[in-house]
């Protein structure tokens, strides 16, 4: 891992409208982030709080609502200059895998022809041999045998779907991957595997990743940082350890103590942080602190002013005015 920074993301904000109505559904709200050349940026939180919206509107498959991001020291888009830059040289440097193997799959397509595609749109090769071989290449180098070339998905299991989802994004030789949850619809079994594989690529081939999941113990695995996002703000980010550890905002807290523990005697001998109340909606939610709803410490502070997303330590950011009263 170098210390170049590859992606920065500024302020990025993705509000969608809701039909019918003047509102806003504010999925991402005012999210800051940098990712370096060669890590994994974890990113968790429950359902709904808009991580993979996140990794969508990075890489502009949807257009973001405002916001600045810079990729390998180039802005790719800028809402208040004006620039959107064409993404198709890009679509060859950052690449996506979905979470759902099954929808993300054309049924109608052999598994040769999912994984050539890509290299047809960009032309990457001079013939057909040489479309084949890097086919049967990408399929070695996950895991899949060459007679798997001409099936079609749904002779597949999930895992073997996913590896051919990750098949299809290194076709065209990425350098950034965001990881849409790519093992939450996988076995236990199997996610230990394609982890695994995650990690083998990045090494090989010197990739930078944004891993996004809920389950905190997959991410703390494979991530060098993680970010925690609740209700379309980024709460706390720091290393890996740091936040497992040294968690600084109740919300990360919360989450950690969520983690099952293998030892019988240390799992009951921890505390299990339950929260009160459910997610506030998107559509209208509460002033100041996101999280002060369901929050232990929240006072009169909390419910006026948003905290701002500060530096509490060296690289570890938190939002949350009583950090002292918390920790």
């Amino acid at each position: 891992m170098s210390d170049e920074i590859l992606l920065n993301v500024e302020h990025l904000k993705q509000y969608f409208p809701v039909a019918g109505t003047k509102k806003f559904v504010k999925a991402v709200d005012d999210v800051s982030l940098y990712i370096k050349k060669g890590e994994t940026l974890g990113l968790v939180g429950e359902s709904g709080c808009g991580k993979t919206t996140t990794g969508r509107s990075i890489l502009r498959l949807t257009e973001p609502t405002s916001g600045k991001i810079t990729y390998g020291g180039q802005v790719i888009f800028d809402s208040e200059a004006g620039i959107k830059a064409d993404m198709l040289p890009y679509r060859q440097k950052m690449q996506i895998v979905f979470q759902d193997p099954y929808a993300s799959l054309d049924p109608r397509m052999t598994v040769g022809d999912i994984i050539g595609e890509a290299l047809d749109i960009h032309q990457l090769y001079s013939n057909r041999q040489e479309r084949r071989d890097r086919i049967l290449q990408l399929m070695g180098r996950v895991g899949l045998n060459s007679e798997h070339a001409n099936r079609y998905p749904h002779e597949f299991s999930g895992g073997q779907r996913q590896r051919i989802g990750i098949a299809r994004a290194l076709a065209v030789k990425p350098e950034f991957i965001v990881c849409d949850e790519p093992v939450s619809a996988l076995d236990v079994s199997i996610q230990a595997q394609v982890v695994n594989m995650f990690e083998d690529l990045q090494k090989e081939l010197g990739l930078t990743y944004l891993f996004i999941a809920h389950d905190l113990s997959v991410v703390n695995h494979i991530s060098s940082r993680i970010g925690v996002m609740y209700l379309g703000h980024l709460v706390e980010i720091a290393d890996a350890d740091e936040i497992i550890f040294h968690s600084a905002h109740p919300y990360t807290k919360s989450l950690i103590s969520a983690v099952p523990i293998a030892d019988p005697k240390i799992a009951r001998a921890s505390k299990r942080i339950i929260l009160s109340g459910d997610v506030p909606s998107p559509l209208n939610p509460p002033s100041g602190c996101p999280f002060r709803t369901r929050c232990p410490f929240a006072d009169a502070h909390c419910a006026e002013e948003k905290p701002k997303f500060r530096e509490i330590s060296s690289g570890h950011f938190a939002a949350c005015h009583n950090i002292d009263k918390v920790n």
